[in-house]
């Protein structure tokens, strides 16, 4: 398993340096190059401030160098192991000093002009919330439901979850979300939610839990984050719910078809027993399969719900970022986007080993 485990790890190297390296090429070949809207910005200004202003970015981010020198040096920059490098403002020089083992650097924003890692802390925190909030609701709900289902195939409740889960999974995530601001968080209609935001503007001088105050009742500062929170967590609940939940059912019941329930079955196993010691834990793998997507989907965020509801998360951050062609964020987004889906795919095949005793990695 160990060999096996470090065979993974190594492999990922050469993964994320295609990844990386597609994507920095996709920036560097496309109009405009690098940093291309954040030149276009210089055309505000006159003539000698905009080419002042240009000549101190090709030096600053060495943007008029070749691609693939801009790439190296982009990769000794998030390396543990380099030189430490000086950068002349004014000349472009780079001096390279002591080599040894040094910590990465994501870079510094072009369009932002501040650290990546500064800007991923903020924005980092509102997709992780997101999903901590909506991923433990769909895989409980999935599962209960989906076994529920396949326990009572062909009645009622089977049909109409199927119809259900149908009609939810065929819904676009865009359209429910215009839908439930236009009609729930609308005071022409019903005011009960907000329409975008994570807090009220008041809500830094409200208490952390509701309770009463001298103005009278004050839903306080969590209830108002919840609040906020309850369509976007409703948009990003039914698509998944309805996949995983048909997904769930559909294990199940071939799990309960196979030779190995009905040998426990003819040996007087408990049907309890046969359901949640049998055939639960191998149904299990196609949503273990499911999962290795959770992880890259805490960083990569949900595009299309923060901007509906206009939540700052990653989401939002990345597609600014690739509009104005900003390298720094984008290739670190994507590097630590790349590394946390290897990650999971091998947690996955792991998962498999501890579900299924038929696979084995020694």
């Amino acid at each position: 398993m160990l060999s096996y485990i470090v065979r993974r790890l190594v492999l990922m190297i050469p993964t994320l340096l295609g990844m990386t390296f597609l994507v920095f090429m996709v920036m560097a070949m496309s109009p405009g190059g690098i940093g291309g809207s954040l030149l276009n910005e210089l055309g505000q200004l006159d003539s000698q401030q905009a080419r002042a202003q240009k000549d101190y970015y090709e030096r600053r981010y060495g943007i008029r160098d070749n691609p693939l020198v801009q790439y190296g040096r982009w990769l000794h920059q998030v390396s543990p192991i380099g030189f430490e490098i000086d950068v002349n403002l004014d000349t472009g020089e780079r001096r390279w000093n002591n080599f040894g083992f040094k910590w990465p650097d994501l870079g510094r924003s072009l369009a932002m002009k501040r650290q990546v890692t500064e800007i991923f802390a903020e924005a980092l925190p509102v997709t992780v919330l997101l999903n901590v909030l909506t991923t433990p609701i769909i895989y409980a709900l999935a599962i209960l439901l989906g076994i529920y289902a396949a326990r009572h195939r062909g009645r009622l409740f089977d049909v109409l979850s199927s119809v259900s889960l149908l009609a939810l999974w065929s819904l676009p995530t865009i359209m429910v979300g215009t839908l439930l601001i236009g009609f729930l968080a609308n005071r022409d209609y019903l005011p009960w939610f907000p329409p975008a935001g994570l807090s009220s503007l008041e809500a830094h001088n409200m208490a952390f839990l509701p309770g009463w105050s001298v103005d009278g009742w004050e839903r306080g500062w969590l209830l108002d984050r919840l609040w906020h929170l309850t369509l976007p967590v409703v948009c990003l609940l039914y698509g998944s719910f309805a996949v995983l939940m048909k997904l769930m059912r559909t294990s199940v019941l071939e799990n309960l078809s196979s030779d190995f329930i009905r040998t426990a079955r003819a040996k007087g196993v408990t049907e309890h027993r046969v359901l949640w010691g049998h055939a639960f834990r191998n149904s299990l793998l196609p949503l273990i399969t499911v999962m290795a997507g959770i992880l890259p989907s805490l960083l990569g965020g949900s595009l299309i719900i923060e901007y509906i509801f206009s939540i700052p998360g990653m989401g939002q951050l990345m597609v600014e970022a690739i509009r104005a062609r900003d390298r720094e964020v984008v290739l670190a987004n994507t590097l630590v986007i790349g590394l946390l889906g290897l990650l999971s795919i091998l947690i996955a095949d792991l998962l498999y080993a501890v579900a299924d005793p038929r696979v084995s990695y020694e």
